[in-house]
């Protein structure tokens, strides 16, 4: 798995039994590796129309899964197995361009996604099936592509007495909301807005390139909140859409985030206050889809948060502050790693599609029917 927030390749070491919700799931191992200063800027510059070029695509496309390749083998033999042990290789790409709604204006840009780390080197250098490319299945019934992960959050996180909401804050924060004891078809999931997305762009600019993100959400819990820029942040037209929706960063990438915070430094905001008010954006963002589309009709006990984001620890008071009728919690405390869980639900996406089993969650994405995602590569 690597995702919106750019900043490394997740590998999860998954075993899997059992067929569609009903699949049981063990992770084995969980191995992160960073990506460089470098790489991030450079995939970057691939999000954006003004920078991107089909021969940087093109070539980011290889790299990427040459070095996803390596991760695999290094995950496994942290994992104690050998490749031999291994049935099936899933991998999410790297989303470059996600285009949820047709473009009016051009005929020729229908809503698409766009994903690399071509499966084919991934396959050929670890010797293993590989399956990928879930996304474009999903729009080819009429769906957004997006967000996936609520499906197999439904399999891993259903309590027959607990209402919970799995929020992953990566870039991009999607939550996914499960009634108790109730079937996937009652779930509401969508993109709540940008996650760690805006607040590592602002810490890599008034760090001047020394900081890749606040660590800790250190540098935020030394600023104020900015109220007034925050209640202006807030009325972007993405908030108040109500699902299905889904958003990237084409919406809230560098250029969005960059001119925030140049607004925000020709208000003379201290450098500590700018990064504390990004942390509240994104902890309202959230609470405030909660209140606008999931608590009025579902009764919610607990929110348990995956991702980077959960390792923010201003950001998580935040959210509890947000939401104090609820319970806000880490997913490492209904066991499954906060880091991996993303990574092993591309695993679930995987088997489902080997399996034949349909693997999109149509309440979540918007899609016209079930259907089965993903692209196979051979190993040989």
């Amino acid at each position: 798995m690597s995702g919106t927030s750019l900043d490394g390749i997740d590998a999860a070491v998954v075993r899997i039994e059992g067929q569609g919700i009903d699949s049981r799931v063990e992770l084995l191992h969980f191995l992160s590796l960073p990506y460089t200063e470098e790489l991030r800027e450079k995939l970057k510059e691939l999000c954006s129309e003004q920078h991107s070029s089909s021969p940087a695509i093109s070539g980011m496309s290889f790299y990427l899964a040459q070095n996803w390749a390596n991760a695999v083998k290094e995950a496994v033999r942290q994992a104690g197995l050998s490749m031999a042990d291994i049935d099936l290789v899933s991998s999410h790409g790297q989303t470059i361009w996600h285009m949820p709604y047709a473009d009016p204006q051009d005929s020729f840009r229908p809503k698409s996604t766009l994903q690399i780390g071509d499966l084919s080197v991934l396959a050929k250098a670890t010797g293993v099936l590989t399956v990928g490319d879930f996304r474009p299945a999903d729009m080819a019934v009429g769906g957004q592509g997006a967000p996936l992960t609520p499906y197999a959050d439904y399999i891993m996180f259903r309590h027959k007495d607990k209402g919970r909401i799995l929020q992953n804050i990566g870039g991009i924060s999607n939550c996914a909301s499960i009634p108790a004891g109730a079937g996937p078809e009652r779930m509401i999931a969508f993109d709540t807005g940008p996650g760690n997305m805006i607040i590592d762009q602002a810490a890599y600019e008034l760090s001047g390139g020394q900081l890749a993100y606040d660590q800790g959400g250190a540098w935020a819990s030394e600023g104020r909140v900015d109220e007034r820029l925050l209640a202006e942040m807030m009325e972007h037209p993405y908030l108040s859409k109500h699902p299905v929706k889904t958003t990237g960063r084409e919406e809230f990438g560098k250029d969005y985030a960059s001119g925030w915070i140049l607004r925000a430094l020709s208000d003379s905001l201290p450098a500590a206050d700018i990064m504390a008010t990004f942390t509240a954006f994104t902890a309202r963002t959230i609470a405030r889809s909660y209140r606008d589309f999931i608590l009025p009709d579902t009764r919610i006990e607990e929110v348990l948060v995956s991702g980077g984001g959960a390792h923010n620890e201003t950001l998580m008071n935040m959210l509890a502050d947000e939401l104090p009728e609820l319970r806000v919690m880490t997913s490492d405390q209904a066991g499954i790693s906060a880091d991996g869980k993303e990574a092993v639900a591309f695993a679930i996406f995987a088997d489902h599609y080997i399996q034949g089993v349909p693997n999109n969650l149509t309440s979540a994405t918007g899609a016209q029917r079930p259907t089965v995602m993903g692209k196979l590569a051979l190993p040989w």
